[in-house]
């Protein structure tokens, strides 16, 4: 058995990842540290493991990490790990900016231990039969994409984070890897809107093949709306995204980490694919500012 502790005890820790760790029968959980540390006793408690008073007092006793904490303290948190030869899941995005998600892909590899990345839409079966069956029948030449959600909406439920670093880095990770997925990598960006209601993005895919994504995440809509649609000789495919993530999506998730922390061999949703999402996410802000 592989020995995964939990960083962090907000909503994403208690709903998803924590359920996930504990019903992996190949994890050992090996407890959680959060910075409230009250809500992390609550939550260790509620999952009969133990709560860890710091992070390296957690680090002290697992092989391994699954973070659920702010992509801007996530950096910090994911180098000391890499250096105390800790395998992580990250979430995503990786870090608030650019510079903090080559310094943790840098120490990382440097490290030489396992990353994965939390794409969870990846994950779920729905969207593996896309990408698998679905999408080569199309032979696609393009697509779209979207994501509306009110997840930087105020209110009891708002995440700080997610209203701070704005809709790309929000809701883009997801909805650009599975657009490269399907249609092949990302080699150029043009941006439009408004980063605070509606964006969106023209994707240019390599061997000529373009697509279009929206996000909002100002939208009174529950629950989110989140599709990829794809198009070729072939005809279209669909998948809807917003309901393949469900909670086995998470336990398929951890359950692969586990057995590529056996292996010490990271999958191809690595720190490097998260690197390139942050990149293109980068872009975007860039040429969003540069047409204005």
């Amino acid at each position: 058995m592989v020995s995964i502790g939990l960083a962090g005890a907000g909503r994403r820790a208690r709903e998803a990842y924590a359920p996930a760790l504990a019903s992996c029968d190949e994890i050992r959980f090996a407890g959680i540290w959060g910075g409230a540390h009250d809500t992390a006793r609550a939550l260790a408690a509620s999952q009969g493991v133990p709560v860890h008073e710091s992070f390296h007092e957690l680090m002290d006793h697992c092989e391994a990490v699954v973070f659920a904490i702010p992509p801007a303290a996530q950096a910090e948190y994911v180098v000391d790990a890499a250096r105390h030869d800790k395998s992580m899941l990250l979430e995503q995005p990786m870090a608030g900016d650019l510079a903090g998600a080559e310094l943790m892909r840098i120490e990382t590899n440097n490290a030489g231990v396992v990353s994965q990345l939390a794409l969870t839409w990846r994950y779920a079966l729905a969207v593996r039969h896309f990408l698998s069956e679905q999408v080569p029948r199309t032979r696609p030449k393009g697509g779209t994409g979207r994501v509306v959600s009110g997840t930087q909406l105020a209110g009891p439920t708002a995440s700080p984070w997610r209203r701070e670093l704005g809709v790309l880095l929000d809701l883009g990770p997801n909805l650009i890897d599975l657009l490269e997925a399907a249609l092949g990598p990302v080699v150029g960006i043009r941006a439009h809107g408004d980063p605070g209601g509606w964006f969106g993005l023209m994707l240019e895919h390599r061997v000529g093949r373009y697509s279009e994504a929206s996000l909002c995440a100002t939208a009174e809509v529950q629950p989110k709306v989140a599709s990829v649609e794809v198009f070729g000789a072939g005809g279209s495919a669909m998948v809807d995204c917003a309901g393949a993530e469900r909670p086995d999506t998470y336990q398929t998730m951890v359950r692969e980490f586990a057995d590529a922390v056996a292996r010490g061999t990271s999958p191809e949703l690595d720190i490097n694919h998260g690197f390139h999402l942050q990149q293109c996410l980068e872009t975007a802000e860039t040429d969003l500012v540069a047409g204005r």
